[in-house]
């Protein structure tokens, strides 16, 4: 890693007696925090933003910091002031304004940069959970981190709609689209909308050997935090089906967090969409000292509970026992809000490259739920730049079309971190 300039006595003084300040990533969203550094990228706390080295990469989605900026969480107060005064930006179509679905990254960074345009259009903000702000990637590392889970929410779902002066339906499942009416149906009632974001995301794919009752989930924080409590204080032998980034990370983390991981997959190898050699070998060496038993080749074909503790059997005819069982097979979209629309569906609601929009034109969608030309799009980094793209779109801005571009995957597996293309 390259080093950064070094200071004189004098300035090194200053800097050191200077608040800590927090820089945001434009690529992603992920804010580094100078007092907290990233110790995983080899950041000790304290670390000054002037002090990191060029070739640092953003946790999340792996640009360097030349695309950090400073940033404070902007108030209403700040987003008004910002308005042009001679030519507010008016909401059109009513006072019905956004509705959005979700609220994990994808649906707080489109209110984000909603807000930054228009500090008066009526935004609504629907959750099935507490809408709290965190970074999705910390369920990966919490354990290796020391962190609670009561501790990786940055921001409650209530703070962060008063900061925003948005509506947040927390608890709440939307239901139905009604287009022709322009209303979402939800459990809290109907909603009435000008224009609907979908953001709601993909869950975890559970294959059919496997009973929803019987095997966890781990796809957002409420489910992570159920687990842990799962988990308790003492070593538990945790199965994952499904060694890709998702169950390898966990793997990893649970390790060292002092449990014994089985880690099952049909493929002969981890993180099997890279070649071995590039991927699987390394990850597979890191992991020898650690308590990870990797079986590659096997399908399971049931799970059963057995005396207090569960029974996975493949096709083969092997048998493994765990305390815990966790299904990390991949990500599905939901289809429910995309069919009762109507809407193009191409491996994922299809949308337009560059506007994503839908082919309802008073609804788009961003995040992990969209497709763009069948290709999926699961990956943190586009996020920012394509609810940049939808908010130009709906405040009637300058266009900022979103570019589909190739992804760079960091794994967070902290024994063997990896960047994957």
């Amino acid at each position: 890693m390259n080093t950064a300039p070094s200071l004189s006595p004098v300035t090194a003084a200053m800097q050191a007696l200077a608040p800590y300040q927090t820089y945001l990533c434009d690529a992603c969203g992920y804010l580094y925090n100078e007092a907290d550094g990233d110790p995983d990228g080899g950041l000790p706390p304290g670390t000054r933003y002037a002090d990191i080295p060029d070739d640092w990469a953003c946790p999340l989605c792996g640009v360097t910091k030349a695309d950090f900026r400073p940033y404070t969480p902007p108030s209403l107060e700040t987003l008004r002031a910002a308005l042009p005064r001679s030519a507010p930006v008016a909401a059109r179509g009513g006072a019905a304004g956004v509705v959005i679905v979700g609220a994990g990254r994808a649906g707080w960074q489109m209110a984000e940069a909603l807000r930054a345009l228009d500090a008066k259009r009526p935004i609504t903000l629907v959750s099935q959970c507490a809408g709290d702000l965190y970074d999705k990637p910390l369920l990966s590392v919490s354990l290796a981190r020391g962190l609670a889970p009561d501790t990786l929410a940055k921001e409650s779902g209530p703070a962060a709609a008063a900061r925003l002066n948005l509506r947040l339906l927390a608890h709440t499942q939307a239901v139905r689209i009604c287009p022709d009416t322009r209303t979402l149906r939800t459990t809290r009632g109907v909603l009435r909308y000008d224009h609907l974001v979908l953001a709601h995301g993909a869950q975890a794919a559970l294959p059919p050997a496997l009973p929803a009752a019987l095997c966890w989930r781990i796809n957002h924080l409420d489910a992570y935090r159920r687990l842990r409590a799962a988990l308790g204080n003492s070593t538990k032998d945790v199965a994952i089906v499904g060694a890709g980034l998702i169950g390898s990370e966990l793997a990893n983390d649970l390790a060292l967090g002092g449990h014994r991981i089985t880690l099952l997959d049909v493929q002969a190898a981890p993180l099997a969409r890279w070649p071995a050699e590039q991927a699987g070998a390394p990850l597979l060496d890191a992991w020898k000292d650690l308590a990870i038993r990797f079986v590659g080749g096997v399908q399971v074909a049931r799970l059963e509970p057995v005396a207090g503790r569960y029974r996975l059997t493949t096709a083969c005819g092997q048998r493994f026992a765990a305390d815990q069982v966790i299904a990390a097979a991949g990500l599905q979209t939901p289809t429910r809000l995309a069919r009762s629309a109507g809407l193009a569906w191409d491996q994922g609601i299809a949308v337009d490259a560059a506007t994503l929009r839908t082919s309802d034109d008073r609804i788009h969608a961003l995040g992990d739920c969209i497709a763009v030309n069948g290709q999926p799009s699961r990956f943190i980094e586009p996020i920012a730049r394509q609810a940049r793209a939808i908010a130009a779109e709906l405040c009637g801005t300058a266009p900022a079309p979103y570019a589909p571009r190739a992804a760079v995957v960091r794994v967070k597996t902290t024994s063997h971190p990896l960047t994957l293309h």
